[in-house]
């Protein structure tokens, strides 16, 4: 039963329609659960094992009835679990266990003596056990069966002990299994259900649609062919012990400078966990994990609670941490490595046993990880949990190993490795060749943690399957049970959990607007009934989560999006055969929405869903963009029906639009005296700018541009609020404000073409006309090209040059940007304009003989070797090389290095050695 309701937790919520569905399979699959249950069956044996219930205090399990054993045996699992470690005593001798294959299991030194043990309401006893690390919690052997007051048929199954009044009672307790009353309901009326809240307790489980008859079911039994790569690769899954193998990246600890050790104290701990404390210090001795130690620094140690109640063992290393240099090592992003599953149907998850004991500690550094205990001073010899750096230094020892198979067919994440394929025999051999990697790196597996060709498994919070991806059920349901919250940091706490499955909700932004407000500390908590609808709404939405599709780059994509008052929306959605399928929803609140128009926030989504999805779409041949503002087409057309004409301008001298780019510079120089300090006040401040300039007398055509626009003067605005004045009787479309403005347009076009003169004779003083032509010499500014590393430009000459020109750029035939010969080495642009150019005079006698080439130094950062002439070498230093550079004077010569030489001109140094 605990089988069938672990499947039915797991499964995954699908609709369900009448004939979808066939009651009969549940009851098949209960029944067959049910008879493996009461018979405890296993793969690997044929013959039914035969347990009985029993009960130690107020724990109780199922023991295990063999006759081939001579001893009782305690596991140790169980041993801890319910705290029986305070009982447990060292043999003076140890036992050595043979197993019924003759191989000598490893000696046995730990016992519990007469445990009060009860088969029946009526009958209990004292028994001895032996711990033995085994699956079974208890295993009773023929030191218990051999007594007269035990009978036990194999055959029938059944045990039989005596009682207080020597009565046999049978002590055979089958399990209990309750009859399970099966409901089929549709998904529409269940959801109907709860969103009325007429329900008040109910438990569902989700039922799978039957696949057709054509398509292999996903909880089939595995392939022959996984099955025996397995057996092939057992020696994987065994479990890690001893000295760990010598591998390319070890754990390093680096401290900051000046630190002084960190010494903690002993904590106080209960029987129970001074008990699991020997046993895991006892095991971590055995296997050459840890060491007896000297060390300066002692850590404390403490316990945490694992899900099964079991404790694990922590050293609190908060201070060491807080002094240790952080590795900036990258963890892979979550969702990055969802999306690379597109297309994959089968999948397998390795979980490493013990994943960070598999590396080692750098040997300089163990003496940092000491530990102190009430039984002794200790440190480790392998990556111990709860270091600051041991998930960087994990991840990149996995991304090592693995390099050359990641985003092929393998993700890894720390110690959780996914194999992932489009078919089942393409995914025998990916999983052979992981398994092949682990086994030639000495990595172990955990076996029972490890699933294999599955089409269907949870992975890093998601449940993923050839459909899509939706968030896990337990996930779901931490959500729909929690409680209300009472303060800004129950808020959080429940906006970080939902945050985290914001992709599946649509408009999430818009529900959790109310919500996210709270999270602010300068918002006073008032939980109102706006916050307590978000809280509800973000419930249901992640109940009726969506399945959302694995991004696959072969298939076309659409891009829908919208906007409101509240912020935008947008969704990604790709095409296959049958329809349109989700990938990912977006939103997001902005507050300056609202003073957009329509249009701008349609753009504005569409731009933030291009930032979003960037990664998708850029260089994706095409993809379709679905809006519902049509207005959106004219920024397309805006040029068109303007009349503007684009053109194009050369680097740093965009002279295309000179009026615009004059009152540009004005604007600059008015916003200089009214933006803060911080800068980020200039957009507020145009409006102010806007009205201070068109109010203003404009010195080219004497007049405001207000009153120019308008046709009257309209540039004392604050005077003819201030002060009374007769009522303008004209109309715009009066003779006389047309005749008074047709005035005003003329004595504005006299002062610009008046002020065009001055300009141009102010301008033309000391203008001379261009003198380059085609198929002159000129120098070209050393300003335009990129200097070497380390290399002051103060130092270098101004010019570099000089070199032809090919011809004049643009519709202007004598400039002013020209074509440059430059030297092909050189990866810069070869147009230049007139103004980083300088005609080149050659001298009329050579007065200095041997100057070197102006040749500035290569775009790409260094100097080619063009061939080296000599060498030399004095003492002990290393030998240097006379070189020559390519596209250069050969009279520049320079000497280099050999190790400079090997690593740049790797062929000219094994041609000159």
């Amino acid at each position: 039963m605990t089988q069938l309701r672990d499947y039915l937790h797991t499964a995954v919520p699908a609709p369900l329609m009448d004939a979808g569905v066939k009651v009969v399979h549940l009851h098949n699959y209960i029944a067959k659960i049910d008879s493996e249950f009461k018979t405890q069956w296993y793969d690997d044996i044929d013959t039914p094992l035969l347990y009985i219930r029993i009960q130690i205090g107020e724990a109780t399990c199922s023991a295990l009835i063999d006759c081939g054993t001579t001893r009782n045996y305690m596991s140790q699992d169980f041993m801890v679990r319910f705290g029986l470690g305070p009982h447990v005593r060292r043999k003076s001798q140890p036992t050595q266990v043979t197993l019924a294959d003759g191989h000598m299991h490893k000696s046995i030194d730990r016992c519990i003596d007469v445990v009060p043990v009860y088969f029946a309401p009526h009958a209990s006893e004292a028994v001895s056990f032996d711990i033995l690390d085994t699956k079974f919690d208890m295993i009773l052997g023929m030191s218990w069966l051999r007594s007269e007051d035990r009978l036990a048929n194999f055959y029938h199954r059944t045990v039989h002990v005596r009682d207080r009044n020597g009565v046999l009672v049978p002590c055979t307790v089958p399990p209990p299994h309750p009859s399970i009353s099966c409901h089929v309901v549709s998904a529409a009326s269940i959801r109907a259900s709860i969103i009325r809240d007429d329900i008040e307790e109910m438990r569902v489980c989700f039922l799978h649609a039957l696949p057709p008859q054509d398509i292999p079911s996903t909880n089939s039994p595995p392939d022959p062919r996984i099955t025996e790569l397995l057996d092939a690769y057992g020696d994987v899954f065994e479990t890690p012990h001893g000295v760990v193998p010598d591998r390319p990246i070890r754990h390093e600890i680096i401290l900051e400078d000046g630190v002084v050790p960190p010494r903690g104290c002993i904590n106080r701990m209960s029987e129970e966990e001074l008990s699991v404390l020997r046993a895991q210090l006892d095991d971590l001795l055995e296997k050459s994990w840890i060491r007896p130690s000297s060390s300066p620094y002692s850590d404390p140690v403490l316990f945490v609670r694992k899900k099964k109640k079991e404790l694990r063992l922590c050293i609190d290393y908060r201070k060491l941490n807080t002094q240790t240099i952080k590795n900036a090592g990258p963890l892979p992003r979550i969702d990055d490595l969802l999306e690379r599953l597109g297309g994959a149907k089968f999948f397998s998850k390795l979980d490493l046993k013990s994943g960070y004991h598999q590396l080692e500690i750098r040997q300089e550094d163990r003496y940092k990880t000491a530990f102190k205990t009430r039984y002794g001073h200790f440190e480790w010899l392998v990556m111990p949990f709860g270091l600051t750096n041991a998930p960087a230094t994990f991840q990149a020892a996995m991304t090592t190993e693995f390099r050359h198979m990641l985003d092929r067919f393998v993700l890894i994440y720390l110690d959780d490795i996914l194999v992932y394929s489009r078919s089942l025999d393409e995914h025998v051999e990916h999983l052979r060749s992981v398994l092949e990697r682990l086994r030639q790196a000495k990595y172990e597996a955990n076996r029972d943690k490890c699933e294999f060709a599955r089409q269907e498994l949870e992975y890093l919070g998601h449940y993923v399957t050839p459909q899509g991806i939706h968030p896990l059920a337990d996930k779901i349901e931490a959500i729909r049970v929690w409680p209300e919250p009472t303060n800004t940091t129950g808020v959080r706490s429940f906006m970080g959990l939902a945050g985290y499955y914001q992709r599946f909700i649509t408009g999430y932004s818009r529900i959790a607007a109310p919500m996210m407000r709270l999270q602010s500390p300068k918002v006073s908590f008032v939980f109102d009934d706006d916050a307590r609808r978000s809280f509800q709404a973000l419930k249901t939405a992640m109940l009726m989560a969506p399945v959302l599709s694995i991004y696959d780059p072969t298939l076309p994509m659409r891009v829908t999006t919208d906007a409101s008052g509240y912020g935008i929306g947008a969704v990604l959605e790709q095409h296959d055969d049958d329809d349109c399928h989700p990938v990912e929803y977006f939103s997001h609140k902005v507050p300056p929405i609202n003073s957009l128009d329509d249009a701008r926030k349609e753009l504005l989504a569409f731009v933030m869903a291009l930032k979003r999805w960037r990664h998708f779409l850029l260089g994706c041949c095409r993809f379709t963009w679905v809006t519902d503002n049509n207005p959106l087409t004219y920024y397309k057309t805006q040029d068109t029906e303007s009349g503007t004409k684009m053109k194009p301008s050369s680097a740093r001298h965009p002279q295309t639009d000179g009026q615009t780019e004059r009152a540009h510079q004005t604007a600059q120089m008015m916003l200089c005296t009214l933006i803060h300090p911080d800068q980020k006040d200039w957009v507020d401040r145009l409006p102010d700018i806007e009205f201070a300039y068109n109010t203003l007398l404009h010195p080219a055509i004497s007049i405001t541009p207000f009153e120019l626009h308008h046709g009257g003067r309209k540039g004392r605005i604050f005077a003819d609020l201030l002060l009374p004045r007769t009522a303008d009787i004209d109309v715009a479309s009066s003779p006389a404000s047309v005749q008074k403005y047709r005035e005003l347009l003329a004595q504005a076009r006299a002062n610009m073409q008046k002020a065009q003169v001055c300009m141009q004779q102010q301008a033309n003083r000391h203008c001379v006309p261009c003198p380059i032509r085609a198929g002159d010499l000129v120098w070209v500014s050393a300003e335009e090209f990129a200097l070497e590393r380390d290399v002051s430009r103060k130092l270098l000459p101004k010019w570099f040059g000089p070199w032809p020109v090919t011809s004049a750029a643009g519709d202007e035939p004598d400039g002013p940007s020209f074509v440059i010969n430059i030297p092909p080495h050189l990866t810069v642009h070869p147009v230049f304009h007139a103004s980083k150019l300088a005609t080149y005079t050659p001298f009329k006698s050579d007065d200095f003989p041997g100057r070197r080439s102006q040749d500035p130094p290569s775009m790409d950062g260094h100097q080619e070797v063009h061939r080296v002439i000599t060498d030399r070498k004095y003492g002990s230093k290393p030998r240097q090389y006379k070189v020559t550079f390519k596209a250069c004077d050969p009279d520049n010569t320079r000497w280099i290095s050999g190790t400079n030489l090997k690593a740049s001109a790797q062929l000219i140094y094994a041609h000159y050695e």
